[in-house]
């Protein structure tokens, strides 16, 4: 047992990033406390949306050198982000730029350029990924041949972040599944797939699992921060991967939305599912931990609401928004959420308007409308979803965990449960923190297993049941949505 009980989640986002700060105390309870939060978001350069890779890198140590200011001097330490981007780095441990975002229009068209060198079916029974158009293997199909051939190594973000910290370069194996590079039996780099791009596997470095030891903060690096001893364990550095492991769920008759920028509805199973019948429905087998599969689908999420927030200059907070769409007549209006429009347009709110205009439907148009017609579509492609999951898995789902920040809209959770005719269990809203701490709690031997980790965050964090209300309204709304996809 470690005499350090200080384990730091960064866990960074698209839209900001934070420093949590746990402990376990003397009952095995989790305490989780914001020590840092900062901003993110895309930078532009020429016309390329980028991260600011190096703004990450110092509100990281601004956070660190906080912690250190309050008294805390040794810590642990784990970094989950987003998944598919990466940043090229040369022999010299140095970017070749700064990485591109996966929302950048760049690849557009990759996916039917890329059919033409390699069937789309054999990518997906090979890896089992669902096939969308900022996967890696679709950015990489995209990327100039001159960046590639200086290339020393590829480093997702969470391992380029520490990389930068440790000097140490890895690949971690739940982030490098959501490449679409790996094969899903093999549970190796696909040698086709690479020849296809044609790149060499000594551009990845070795593959590594989550609760390995990635090492010490070379503080010396940073000289101008007073800094805490750090050490950085490779957790489940997919967010989504760190919020699946930080799930509350026992048993298996349960499935999760991660509900967050986007909703990820799945289950856990043992072996990977990349049949005809998971391809039609776009599943996805992603890794988790201690051998996992995370079979689920992606789905747009909070970002319609946030995009329509962010249109209208933030007028309204999203709890506002959630109440003013409580007040409207339910399922008036509804979009398929994950067209492919509301990706990333100029404005969320002309392109909802612009959907319900072509299928001749009412159009909305103030706040509280446009919030009920998202939250309606969004319960609504809970419910296919869930069916879809059932169906293709063999399952039997008797609850469903909402965790992350979505976890918090009552609202939607009292509609998810009547849509999908489910019991649904809501929070922690902290989900991802707490998986990327019980990670790094598991490898120091402050757990033994995942089980009792879960069992710890049910007993930790305050969780909220909602259930189901059921009407002929719902079926009449769920055969109009079917109708749209």
């Amino acid at each position: 047992m470690h005499s350090n009980n200080n384990y730091i989640a960064i866990d960074i986002g698209a839209s900001s990033g934070r420093l949590m700060l746990s402990k376990k105390d003397v009952r095995g309870k989790i305490s989780l406390e914001e020590i840092h939060r900062f901003k993110n978001g895309f930078t532009k350069v020429g016309a390329t949306d980028c991260w600011d890779v190096n703004h990450l890198v110092a509100e990281i140590l601004t956070g660190l050198a906080k912690l250190k200011a309050t008294g805390i001097t040794e810590c642990f330490v784990g970094i989950d982000t987003w998944g598919v981007d990466y940043c090229l780095i040369d022999g010299n441990g140095v970017p070749l730029s700064l990485p591109i975002s996966y929302r950048d229009r760049r690849t557009e068209t990759a996916l039917s350029e890329f059919a033409q060198n390699f069937p789309l079916a054999t990518l997906y029974e090979k890896t089992g990924i669902q096939l969308q158009p900022f996967n890696t293997v679709f950015q990489l199909f995209k990327e100039k041949s001159t960046k590639l051939t200086q290339a020393k190594q590829l480093l997702l973000m969470p391992d380029y972040l520490g990389f930068i910290f440790t000097g140490n370069a890895v690949l971690e194996k739940t982030n490098a599944s959501t490449m679409q590079l790996m094969n899903l039996k093999t549970r190796k780099l696909d040698p086709d797939i690479l020849q296809t791009l044609g790149i060499s596997e000594n551009l990845f470095p070795q593959m590594t699992e989550p609760g390995t030891m990635l090492g010490e903060l070379q503080a010396d690096k940073f000289p101008t921060y007073n800094l805490p001893k750090t050490t950085f364990i490779t957790i489940a550095s997919h967010d989504t991967a760190s919020a699946v492991v930080g799930t509350p769920g026992n048993g298996e008759d349960w499935a999760y939305i991660s509900s967050g920028t986007w909703s990820l509805m799945g289950v856990e199973i043992s072996e990977g599912i990349s049949t005809n019948a998971a391809f039609d429905a776009n599943f996805t087998n992603e890794w988790g931990i201690q051998g996992t599969i995370r079979f689920l689908k992606n789905i747009m999420g909070m970002w319609l609401i946030q995009e329509v927030s962010r249109v209208q200059d933030y007028q309204y907070s999203y709890p506002e928004l959630a109440e003013m769409a409580s007040r409207e007549k339910a399922f008036q209006t509804l979009i398929n959420v994950n067209d492919p429009r509301f990706l990333n347009p100029k404005n969320m709110i002309e392109a909802i308007q612009t959907y319900c205009r072509e299928t001749k439907q009412v159009i909305p148009k103030t706040p509280g409308q446009l919030s009920r017609t998202i939250y309606d579509s969004l319960a609504l492609c809970y419910a296919v979803e869930l069916e879809n999951l059932k169906k293709i898995t063999g399952r039997v789902i008797n609850r469903l965990h909402i965790v992350g920040g979505g976890s918090n809209n009552h609202f939607l959770n009292q509609l998810t449960a009547d849509t999908c005719g489910i019991k649904v269990i809501a929070g922690p809203s902290e989900a991802t923190a707490i998986g990327n701490i019980v990670v790094q709690m598991v490898a120091t031997h402050g757990f033994g297993t995942l089980a009792e980790a879960r069992e710890e965050i049910r007993n930790s964090f305050e969780l909220h049941e909602f259930k189901p209300a059921t009407s002929l309204v719902i079926n009449d709304a769920l055969n109009r949505y079917k109708k749209l996809i």
